[in-house]
């Protein structure tokens, strides 16, 4: 059986049947919660299939429904699409309605161009062969997909200047990204603003946001430092983090002016690579 979107999926399934299971002993999303010592947030994420337990977290529930182990061993077969820290975040946001990103050094990943995911991906991996960078390079852009949808999810996107100066794969990589940007706020896919070195300091300014909302779910947020990440899903801590964003986003130029702003460095990289080629 599927769903509206398709076929389910195998953690969709695996969802379904803990719903199921949880409705069956006479549970609430909140009672078996506090079984698991989670928040019902995190519980009905799983019963979407949008996030799956930890091993740990699958052994609680066995416990709480009184599976004898089947949550636990099912958990076995449904490896992760990443490998990485931000496999979650990946999967979460294929049902997510509304984006909002705060990039400070770093374009966030759905909006970079190919030769510039390279060259961030080369930076950071001392000994790397193309092979590797090649597929690093895919995977990322696969999940940039997600933007070209018809049902594309509401994105705003909150870049530091310091984004935008930062040569990352030198002028030409650069100048390419930078009209991508702009070209993607022209035409209405995100809804781009630039917090300018003249704005000073702001409240995103010590690191990395990711912003996530959903129709039938409560928002999460993520936060990513060097080599880790962190999905938050408390509400009190993920409200601080939108009101975070809002802050910082009062203090960013307007869209027009945001995006003249990244043409007009956009240009200076043209001229650079010109000059360099000259």
């Amino acid at each position: 059986m599927g769903t509206k979107h398709g076929p389910r999926t195998p953690r969709q399934k695996y969802g379904e049947e803990l719903r199921l299971r949880r409705i069956a002993a006479g549970l609430t999303q909140e009672a078996l919660s506090e079984m698991v010592v989670c928040s019902p947030t995190l519980i009905s994420h799983y019963e979407a299939g949008r996030r799956l337990p930890s091993p740990e977290d699958a052994q609680r529930i066995d416990r709480a429904l009184g599976t004898d182990g089947f949550f636990e061993r099912w958990l076995e077969d449904l490896d992760p699409a990443y490998a990485h820290y931000f496999g979650v975040v990946a999967e979460l946001e294929r049902e997510v309605t509304e984006i909002r990103h705060y990039g400070g050094s770093l374009i966030p990943g759905l909006l970079q161009t190919k030769t510039y995911s390279r060259a961030v991906f080369e930076a950071y991996r001392p000994n790397h062969s193309a092979e590797e960078l090649d597929e690093l390079v895919v995977s990322r852009a696969k999940r940039a997909v997600l933007l070209d949808k018809p049902s594309a999810p509401v994105t705003w996107i909150l870049l530091d200047e310091a984004a935008l100066r930062r040569r990352v794969g030198g002028p030409e990589v650069m100048a390419e990204q930078l009209h991508k940007l702009a070209d993607m706020s022209d035409s209405g896919r995100v809804r781009m603003h630039v917090l300018p070195f003249a704005s000073g300091a702001h409240a995103l300014l010590e690191g990395m946001l990711y912003l996530l909302s959903f129709a039938d779910a409560a928002p999460l947020a993520y936060i990513e430092g060097l080599h880790n990440g962190r999905l938050v899903d408390d509400p009190a801590l993920v409200g601080s983090c939108h009101t975070s964003y809002t802050l910082a986003l009062s203090d960013a130029a307007s869209r027009q002016q945001s995006v003249a702003l990244v043409r007009s460095i956009a240009k200076e990289y043209e001229n650079a690579h010109h000059r360099a080629r000259h």
